[in-house]
């Protein structure tokens, strides 16, 4: 007979694995698992809609839509657009130097905003570039695959880059300093490790063809097509300071004054809001990701049902009481942490995995498991296109763009072209977040 904690957990699974096969109507299946949920939860008698919608991590969401909105105004600044076009002159638009700096780039915006927000502000730029230059579909491939990995490690870098460092914020796990303090240096490691391996070992632009004048032709192209965009001074003050006294609200004031993470993330943006109000009321109006705020909402219901009926619980005992050392026990939630990842993308692995984390840390320094565990999950959302935030973005993207080389072949970019990438950044993020936990709580 099948257990409550199955028939849930089962549900969640089944959602999971339709809105991954199912892209184009993932919000109506999570919707629809997350009210299956909710009614049977509270037709079993295993809790009502009121504890389940209790158990949601509201701050959470709070601090990602504030957050969103932070990155919108931040944008519409153009300082990315316009450091991009600083990228490729600083690489003379040269094959190695382009892929290097622009790897760096993205791991640098991204640590500071969405992963969709930073692909959608540097890509075009390189994609312009590849236009008129013309590429050979492998430096393509390494290269658009680097900067998908770089994505996802510099969201991995600070708590609020991406969904899970956001998560381990919100709820209070980790604090600002010590997650910075832990995540950074390893994910810099990772990218510098990424990058050396590409550049010295793979080699992808040995095989493009550089001259000096298809390089100024170039570079004198992209400066005509950037040469009305202007750096919006009166609007990126406001969002530095914003950003600034984000920060520092995060990193200084204690606990103690109430002021939690998600009033922080919401002062900030109201300031960046503020410094243009008719543009921010539009922007209120317009730009929240309210599919986003829905999709989480859905998961965090589902998860929620599934651990009121002990189902995570259940699983950690499990993993606890094998005839395991601690270590061994927590290298193998690590490995299935990134797997799932792999298969069901960052946001759902995360909010689930949570619950097993919260075991695994009891009467241990809980900082070491939860930062190998948002390691583990950037690790697999760079095992395969499908499973990273920005990966479809950056296929579609690729698509439109109709790149072709100097033969006139067309390029593309898709899950065939990047699972060499995928897997190199899997098992290199992977490692070195299994090493560097055991070297911890050790």
């Amino acid at each position: 007979m099948l257990t409550p904690q199955w028939l849930f957990a089962s549900l969640l699974v089944l959602a999971l694995v339709l809105q991954a096969l199912l892209p184009g109507y993932r919000l109506m299946i999570v919707m629809a698992g997350a009210a299956l949920a909710c009614a049977g939860a509270a037709t079993l008698g295993i809790a009502s809609v009121s504890a389940v919608f209790a158990g949601v991590p509201w701050n959470v969401l709070l601090i990602l839509v504030a957050l969103g909105l932070f990155t919108h105004r931040l944008a519409a600044t153009q300082i990315f657009g316009l450091a991009s076009v600083g990228l490729v002159r600083l690489a003379r638009a040269q094959p190695v130097a382009l892929l290097v700096l622009s790897a760096i780039g993205t791991y640098l915006v991204s640590s500071v905003v969405n992963n969709l927000t930073a692909l959608m502000v540097l890509l075009p730029v390189l994609l312009t570039v590849f236009a008129l230059s013309g590429v050979s579909q492998r430096y393509a491939a390494w290269t658009l695959g680097v900067l998908l990995v770089a994505c996802n490690l510099g969201g991995a870098a600070t708590p609020i880059g991406d969904f899970p460092a956001v998560l381990l914020l919100g709820r209070g796990t980790l604090s600002f300093d010590r997650y910075l303090a832990d995540a950074m240096p390893v994910t810099l490691l990772c990218m510098a490790l990424l990058l050396l391996i590409v550049v010295l070992a793979v080699r992808p632009a040995r095989d493009v063809p550089v001259s000096v004048l298809g390089k100024r032709l170039t570079l004198v192209t992209l400066a005509q097509l950037y040469r009305g965009v202007r750096l919006d001074w009166g609007l990126l003050a406001p969002c530095l300071a914003a950003l600034l006294g984000m920060v520092i609200g995060w990193l200084v004031l204690p606990a103690g004054w109430g002021v939690s993470p998600e009033m922080v993330a919401w002062f900030g943006a109201g300031l960046a809001l503020l410094a243009k109000p008719r543009e921010g009321e539009a922007v209120l109006k317009q730009a929240v990701d309210v599919e986003s705020a829905l999709f989480l909402l859905a998961l965090f219901l589902m998860v929620a049902v599934v651990r009121e009926t002990g189902f995570f619980a259940s699983v950690a005992h499990r993993l606890v009481a094998a005839p395991l050392a601690y270590e061994g026990q927590v290298v193998i939630f690590l490995i299935a942490a990134a797997v799932l990842t792999g298969l069901f993308s960052a946001g759902p692995s995360m909010a689930a995995l949570l619950e097993v984390a919260d075991v695994l840390a009891v009467n241990r320094e809980a900082a070491p498991v939860y930062i190998g565990l948002a390691l583990a999950v950037c690790a697999g959302s760079s095992l395969f296109l499908t499973a990273a935030t920005a990966g479809p973005l950056m296929q579609t993207l690729v698509e439109r763009a109709g790149l072709k080389d100097l033969n006139g072949t067309r390029l593309g970019f898709g899950f065939r072209e990047f699972v060499p990438v995928g897997l190199l950044g899997f098992t290199l993020i992977l490692s070195l977040a299994i090493a560097r936990t055991l070297w911890v709580i050790r």
